[in-house]
C-alpha cells in the first residue's frame, strides 16, 4: 500500500513520539537554549521505517529542483543524507550525499566537505542542506556558509523537526528557503 504524504507525516510523528521525543525536566539544547521538550532523533533516523519515511518526505520537499547533492553538518545530517541518497536511487532520481565536518581533519585530504569523488568540488553544485532538529538554525547556517565559500548554491534547507524557536526567521534573513517536515506543534497535544 502506498501512503499519501499526509499519511507518511502522521506515521513519522508516531515513530518520533515513540522513539525520539521526551517531555519533562529542562534540558540544554545544541543552540545553548533550554527546553522541556527534547528530540533525540538518532533512534528515529536509524530505524528502518523512520529512515525511509524521512527520506521520502524530504525527497518530496526537494520537489523538481535540480539538486545535485544533499547533506549538512555532521553528525545529524549524515544518516538523513545517506537515507535520501539510497531512496533517491530506488525512486529513479538519484541525488548523491555529502557531509560538512565541524572542522577540517588534520590528516589525509584535510577536507571540510566529505563525500565528493576525487577531483570534484562544490563549485557550481546545487545543494539541499538537511538536519535532524532545528532550533535557531545555527548548524545549517554554518554548513551553508562553508558550502557557499566553496562555490555551492543552496537550493533549500530541510529539517525533520523545527522547534519553532527562530530558525525560519534566521534562514529568511540569510536568503535561504527553509522547509520543515514536522514542527514542535505536531508533538504538543
Amino acid at each position: 500500500m502506498t501512503l499519501t504524504p499526509a499519511q507518511k507525516r502522521a506515521r513519522l510523528v508516531e515513530i518520533v513520539k515513540a522513539r525520539s521525543f521526551q517531555e519533562g525536566p529542562e534540558m540544554k539544547l545544541a543552540s545553548g537554549k533550554t527546553s522541556t521538550f527534547y528530540f533525540n532523533m538518532k533512534p528515529t533516523m536509524l530505524d528502518p521505517e523512520g529512515a525511509a519515511l524521512i527520506a521520502d518526505l524530504m525527497l518530496d520537499a526537494v520537489g523538481d529542483d535540480d539538486a545535485d547533492l544533499v547533506g549538512g553538518l555532521e553528525m545529524g545530517a549524515v544518516p538523513i543524507a545517506s537515507a535520501i541518497a539510497a531512496v533517491s536511487h530506488v525512486q529513479g532520481r538519484p541525488i548523491s550525499a555529502f557531509f560538512v565536518r565541524k572542522q577540517a581533519k588534520e590528516h589525509g585530504t584535510q577536507s571540510l566537505v566529505e563525500g565528493l569523488v576525487r577531483g570534484d568540488t562544490m563549485k557550481g553544485k546545487s545543494v539541499v542542506i538537511v538536519e535532524d532538529v532545528t532550533t535557531t538554525g545555527g548548524s545549517a547556517l554554518k554548513a551553508a556558509a562553508a558550502l557557499q565559500a566553496e562555490g555551492a548554491r543552496i537550493v533549500r534547507v530541510l529539517t525533520i523537526v523545527d522547534r519553532l524557536d527562530g530558525a525560519a526567521e534566521a534562514f529568511r534573513s540569510a536568503g535561504l528557503d527553509f522547509v520543515p517536515i514536522l514542527t514542535l506543534a505536531d508533538f504538543r497535544s
